[in-house]
């Protein structure tokens, strides 16, 4: 009884996501043109069958190698990766199109794409795991350079407002790293290590929620290290640039003690 309900059920869903282009037996129902089997693909890449529709894309790239629909295919191609959560693989492909249609009309979504793979590729939060700010942060570094040259070269496309809110997002979470490495050293007394990821907060992301913090700590560090020069200067900072901040009159007064 299973085998024929587990066969009917195969056929099924075979033909619901595209039984004009896959037989019930699975095989692929190539066209007649490039339009036609790339037509197919897009089908199939909306009904989530993504083996069958990267059958189409890659037989229009083989087959007609000088159509538009072979660029096109290429892009395809990198979109059913990103749709099956295949980051590494989704940002390469979308970087092979970008260096293969450097012109095409549609390289600045290919770049965009690429760059959202590398942070949909970073660490997440998860229950019972450790905080994303204490994981390995490459992705997100990857991500954050990928933002950066996409807003340099396509400052005006209609993909531009996402990319500069993921890349203050993407920045917010590189913040949250340096403050947590930063914090392991200054609690155990590690100055020198604890000045360096302080200084980094302030000098790489400026505007953070942690850049008044690191800017207090960052004068403790370096008092502590008898580098007062440079607390003088952390200590100015805070002031001069947060003038309202209810922090100020300590930090005009510890500045008072160093000269």
């Amino acid at each position: 009884m299973l085998r024929p309900l587990a066969l009917a059920a195969v056929l099924l869903s075979l033909s619901a996501c595209g039984g004009k282009h896959v037989s019930l037996l699975g095989e692929t129902k190539l066209g007649k043109t490039a339009e036609e089997d790339y037509e197919a693909g897009m089908d199939l890449l909306k009904d989530k069958a993504f083996p069958e529709a990267e059958k189409f894309f890659r037989n229009v790239k083989t087959k007609y190698p000088f159509s538009t629909y072979a660029a096109l295919s290429d892009l395809r191609i990198a979109d059913l990766k990103y749709a099956q959560k295949a980051w590494v693989e989704a940002a390469d492909a979308y970087d092979e199109f970008v260096r293969l249609h450097p012109t095409h009309e549609e390289v600045d979504y290919a770049e965009f794409r690429r760059a959202l793979s590398h942070y949909e590729d970073a660490p997440g939060d998860f229950v019972l795991f450790p905080h994303a700010f204490e994981k390995d942060q490459r992705q997100v570094v990857q991500a954050v350079e990928a933002f950066r040259q996409f807003l340099e070269k396509y400052p005006n496309s209609k993909y531009a407002p996402d990319a500069k809110k993921l890349l203050d997002v993407a920045n917010g979470r590189l913040a949250d790293h340096e403050w947590y490495v930063a914090e392991f050293y200054y609690k155990r007394r590690k100055w020198a290590g604890a000045a360096g990821r302080y200084q980094t907060i302030v000098d790489k992301f400026p505007g953070s929620k942690h850049e008044l913090e690191a800017l207090l700590k960052l004068a403790d560090c370096y008092i502590r290290l008898d580098e007062k020069h440079r607390a003088r200067t952390a200590l100015q900072k805070f002031i001069v640039s947060h003038p309202q901040d209810p922090r100020r009159p300590e930090a005009e007064r510890l500045l008072a003690k160093l000269r």
